[in-house]
């Protein structure tokens, strides 16, 4: 659908500066945009791949000025960008419909104007809300229920007894309420602890491909709304994550540990079982955080074991002065000797 600069600039509650009737029909990077792809700029630094663009509107921030281009002025571009893309260029859903070869309960309620694409499987007691999407080879599993707008893309696997509020989504390969790793050792081998919880998702919650979320032991694992995991994320058993937190690939987060509202966690940061993030606690990039540990609230913590930034910053640049001050030593040791 093509829409003018004009139209955009209402529709975003901004102004504009230059001609407002240019015709906008996409998005893009100012590489590769054409004259009628909408592009943006959040940092001076970018100011002349913008101004050699072929793009003739772009979002920027406030008082900038560009030569031959219509400006869209915001204090936050990236987001204002954001919001321009969900206008100009909507998400396209498939048409409501069900697949022949889907295999579905007599006992499960679906709305209407879903799609379940081909070799679905939904179980008993399963509830799917208006306008969701569920893509091929989707497994859903008895008695889960899905809300309105979601979407699962191919081969997503819903354990039994899965919730889903409204508008999740999940990407390929994710599976969902699956057995916490719990065990007893007893009598010379392990046991199974019951693994008989739930699995509860908030609405606007995004869940990457081939993450693993595990059930609750005896409890609930509740992921709350808006947060969004990456691609390869486990999260264990009995775990709480807070709205809005963001957790980046190849993360682990053992069982019961608790995530407050808000944290940011790092790629391939590692939190052993009982641990507490407190709200906007960040852990940056391979922390290790270990059993029972409480981050504070807005703490930012690196390394391992995971230790406030300033402190790792500082000991890290001892760290990698230790040759040196070795050969110092050395030589030092080597002087005495001589003296003696």
């Amino acid at each position: 659908m093509t829409h003018t600069a004009g139209e955009l600039a209402k529709y975003l509650g901004a102004q504009t500066d230059g001609d407002p009737s240019i015709q906008l029909t996409g998005i893009s990077s100012p590489e590769r945009a054409g004259p009628s792809d909408l592009i943006y700029m959040d940092s001076p630094r970018h100011l002349e791949r913008v101004s050699q663009s072929a793009a003739q509107c772009v979002i920027v921030p406030f008082g900038t000025q560009i030569a031959r281009k219509t400006i869209i002025a915001s204090d936050n571009p990236k987001l204002t960008f954001v919001k321009a893309v969900q206008w100009l260029a909507p998400r396209r859903r498939p048409n409501p419909a069900v697949h022949p070869t889907a295999l579905i309960s007599a006992g499960a309620k679906l709305a209407p104007d879903v799609f379940v694409g081909p070799y679905v499987v939904i179980e008993q007691g399963c509830q799917i809300g208006s306008e969701s999407v569920i893509e091929a080879f989707c497994f859903i599993g008895r008695d889960s229920r899905i809300g309105a707008a979601c979407w699962l893309h191919p081969r997503v696997t819903l354990y039994a007894g899965c919730h889903l509020g409204n508008r999740v989504e999940v990407h390929s390969g994710a599976v969902l309420g699956s057995d916490g790793f719990g065990y007893v050792f007893g009598e010379g081998k392990q046991w199974k602890f019951p693994q008989a919880g739930g699995l509860d998702i908030g609405d606007d919650v995004e869940i990457g491909a081939n993450t693993a979320i595990d059930r609750g032991s005896l409890e609930i694992t509740r992921i709350e709304a808006g947060v969004k995991i990456d691609n390869l994320v486990q999260v264990g058993h009995n775990v709480t994550i807070g709205a809005h937190s963001v957790v980046a690939a190849q993360t682990g987060i053992s069982g019961s540990s608790t995530l407050g509202k808000g944290v940011t966690v790092g790629g391939q940061v590692g939190i052993a079982d009982h641990c507490k993030l407190e709200d906007g606690a960040v852990a940056g990039a391979q922390a290790g955080i270990p059993t029972g540990k409480i981050i504070r609230r807005g703490q930012i913590v690196w390394g391992t074991p995971a230790r406030p930034l300033e402190r790792f910053k500082e000991q890290y640049a001892h760290l990698s002065r230790l040759a040196e001050l070795e050969k110092r030593v050395r030589t030092l040791e080597a002087l005495q000797d001589k003296a003696e």
